[in-house]
C-alpha cells in the first residue's frame, strides 16, 4: 500500500480507542475496514448496459472499526422471541457523517438509532438477523422510486446498509452467527457527493461481518453481494462499477472493467517516478444532496437505453462469439400492449432468469409474458448491438433514445482511448477525453441539473485543469477534475469564487470552507 496517504495513523488510533471503550476490550483487538470512495474518469453511465469503464479510488472514504461481539455483551430485549440484539447508531448532520455504533449478533434484532445534529432527531431501525430479510418494497403509486422519501433516506441511512449486507449474505445461503461491536465514520463533507459513499458503506459492512464470522470471500463475490444491496435491497438500477472500483483498485493503476464479463485489468501508469506527483484529483461540490433513488431521472435513462437496444435488435440478426440474437426471439414483443410491456419491463428489471421461472410456475404467468421477461433479462442491452448496426439503424430511434445510444457508443470509444492516454502518461489527452465525457453526459445522456452544469463550465476555465465531468449520476453531488499539481490550489480558489457568484444559495450549503477539495489516488477496500 506504498504511497497511500489515507487513513492516517491518528485516525486509526482514534477509532480503535472508541471501539475499545465501547467493547471493554483492548485496542489491539480492534480491526478497521478501510472502504474508499471512487471516481470514474471515463465510462460514465454505461456500466448498466455492459459497457467498459475506468475507475480509481481516492484517499477519502469510510472507516469501520469493529470487534467480534460475545455473549457477555448481548443485551436481552423484552421481546420473548429474541435472544440477542444488534445496535446500529449513526450520528450525522446534513453535511457530515460523524460516526456510528454497530452491535450485531446472530439470532437477534439489528436495531439502530440514527441522529442528526441539525434537527436533533432520532429514529429506530430494526431487522431480525436470523430471519430471511426482504428487499425494500417496490414503489407505491405516486412515489418516485420505492419508498424513498428524503426522511427515510437520511434517518435510516447507515442502518439500511447494515441490513442490506445481512440480506445479501443470507440470500446466498450464508448464515451469520457472530456479531460485531463497531464504530463507523466517513470523510468529512463527502457523503452524498456522487462518490459512491453508498457502495463504500455496503462494502464496509460486508467486510466487517465476513471477518467477524471467519468468512473468506473474493473481491468478485463481494462485488456481487454489494450489487444485491444496491439493486435488490435498496432498489437502485445501477451497475457494478462502484463496488468494483472500491474492491479492485490499486494505487498507481487505472482500473479497467468489462461490466458484462466482469473481467478487469489494472492499467499501469508510466514508470517515471514523478507521474503521480504531477497531478491531483479535484472535487468541486455543488451543495446539492438529493439521494439518487429519490430522483426518477437515473432509472428512467436506464429504461431508455434498454428500449433503444430493443428497437435496434428488432431489425437485425447479430451473431458474435458472445451473443446470438435471433429475429424470432424478438417477435414475442409484437402482441403486447404498452401497459403490458411496462409490466414486463418492471418485472424484468427486478428478476433473474431463475426467479422468472419461479414466478412462471408459482403465479401461472402467461407463456408470452414469461418469454418477454427472460428475453429482456438476457439480451436487451446496448452491449449486444454491434456499433456498425447502430450506425446503420440509429435513424429508427426517436430523439431521446438516439441520444442515449450515442452516449453509450461514444463513451465506450473514449474509455479505450483514455486507457492508452493513461498508460502513455498523456494527461492532456486523458483530460480532453474526460471533458468530452462530461459534455456527452449533458447533451446525450441529459443528466445534471443547472448548478452542476455551471460547475462543469467553471472547471473547464479553471487554471491547470486537464479535464472534468460530473461524478455520479449528475443529479446532485460534485464534479471531478484532474488538475496540474502545481496549480491545484489556484484552481480551488478560482472554482470557489466563481461558483459562489453563479450559485450563492447552493454554495452556502457546502460544508467545506471552499467549494473544492484536493485529493490523491487511493487503494482498494481492505481490513487492517
Amino acid at each position: 500500500m506504498s504511497g497511500v496517504s489515507w487513513p492516517r495513523e491518528n485516525e486509526l488510533n482514534e477509532i480503535k480507542e472508541i471501539v475499545s471503550a465501547m467493547a471493554g476490550r483492548g485496542p489491539e483487538e480492534v480491526r478497521v475496514v478501510v472502504s474508499p470512495y471512487r471516481i470514474c474518469p471515463l465510462g460514465a453511465h454505461i456500466d448498466h448496459q455492459g459497457g467498459t469503464v475506468s475507475a480509481m479510488t481516492i484517499n477519502k472514504g469510510i472507516l469501520l472499526g469493529f470487534i467480534p461481539s460475545d455473549d457477555t455483551e448481548v443485551i436481552r430485549p423484552r421481546c420473548k422471541c429474541v435472544s440477542k440484539w444488534a445496535y446500529v447508531v449513526a450520528e450525522s448532520s446534513s453535511h457530515q457523517v460523524l460516526g456510528g455504533l454497530i452491535r450485531a449478533a446472530g439470532r437477534g434484532f439489528l436495531t439502530g438509532y440514527t441522529g442528526f445534529r441539525t434537527v436533533q432527531r432520532r429514529s429506530k431501525v430494526q431487522v431480525c438477523i436470523d430471519e430471511v430479510q426482504q428487499p425494500r418494497p417496490i414503489r407505491k403509486k405516486g412515489e418516485p422510486h420505492a419508498t424513498d422519501s428524503p426522511k427515510l433516506q437520511e434517518a435510516d441511512n447507515w442502518g439500511n446498509f447494515a441490513r442490506g449486507a445481512v440480506y445479501a449474505l443470507q440470500s446466498r445461503g450464508i448464515s451469520l452467527t457472530q456479531g460485531i461491536t463497531g464504530y463507523i465514520c466517513g470523510s468529512e463533507g463527502l457523503d452524498s457527493s456522487g462518490l459512491s459513499s453508498s457502495a463504500a458503506a455496503g462494502v464496509a459492512y460486508l467486510l466487517a461481518f465476513e471477518t467477524a464470522n471467519n468468512l473468506t470471500m473474493t473481491p468478485t463475490e463481494n462485488i456481487e453481494y454489494d450489487r444485491l444491496i444496491e439493486n435488490e435491497y435498496l432498489g437502485l438500477k445501477n451497475g457494478i462499477l462502484d463496488q468494483s472500483a472500491i474492491l479492485l483498485s490499486s494505487h498507481g493503476f487505472l482500473t479497467h472493467m468489462n461490466c458484462k464479463t466482469k473481467e478487469h485489468k489494472l492499467v499501469p501508469s508510466p514508470k517515471q517516478s514523478d507521474f503521480h506527483k504531477s497531478y491531483k484529483i479535484l472535487l468541486a461540490f455543488s451543495g446539492l444532496r438529493n439521494a439518487l433513488t429519490n430522483s426518477p431521472g437515473y432509472n428512467l435513462r436506464v429504461v431508455e437505453c434498454h428500449e433503444a437496444a430493443r428497437i435496434l435488435l428488432k431489425r437485425t440478426i447479430y451473431v458474435s462469439s458472445q451473443f446470438v440474437v435471433e429475429e424470432q426471439k424478438l417477435e414475442v414483443f409484437k402482441p403486447l400492449e404498452m401497459t403490458t410491456w411496462s409490466i414486463v419491463y418492471a418485472m424484468a428489471s427486478i428478476l433473474t432468469p431463475s426467479l422468472s421461472l419461479f414466478f412462471f410456475f408459482h403465479f401461472e404467468l402467461d407463456s408470452s409474458l414469461f418469454s418477454c421477461i427472460v428475453t429482456l433479462i438476457t439480451i436487451l442491452f446496448l452491449l449486444t448491438v454491434d456499433p456498425e448496426v447502430y450506425e446503420t439503424h440509429k435513424g429508427l430511434l426517436e430523439p431521446n433514445l438516439a441520444k442515449r445510444a450515442e452516449h453509450y457508443f461514444s463513451e465506450n470509444m473514449r474509455v479505450m482511448k483514455g486507457l492508452e492516454a493513461w498508460a502513455s502518461g498523456n494527461l492532456e489527452e486523458f483530460g480532453k477525453l474526460i471533458s468530452a465525457s462530461g459534455l456527452s453526459s449533458i447533451q446525450n445522456y441529459e443528466c445534471g441539473c443547472e448548478p452542476l452544469k455551471q460547475l462543469y463550465e467553471i472547471l473547464l476555465k479553471a487554471p491547470g485543469v486537464y479535464g472534468t465531468r460530473f461524478s455520479g449520476a449528475g443529479f446532485r453531488g460534485c464534479c471531478l477534475a484532474f488538475v496540474d499539481a502545481n496549480l491545484a490550489e489556484e484552481a480551488v480558489t478560482f472554482v470557489t469564487e466563481e461558483y459562489r457568484k453563479a450559485q450563492p444559495k447552493h454554495a452556502s450549503q457546502i460544508f467545506t470552507e471552499k467549494a473544492a477539495l484536493i485529493c490523491d489516488a487511493g487503494d482498494c477496500a481492505r481490513v487492517i
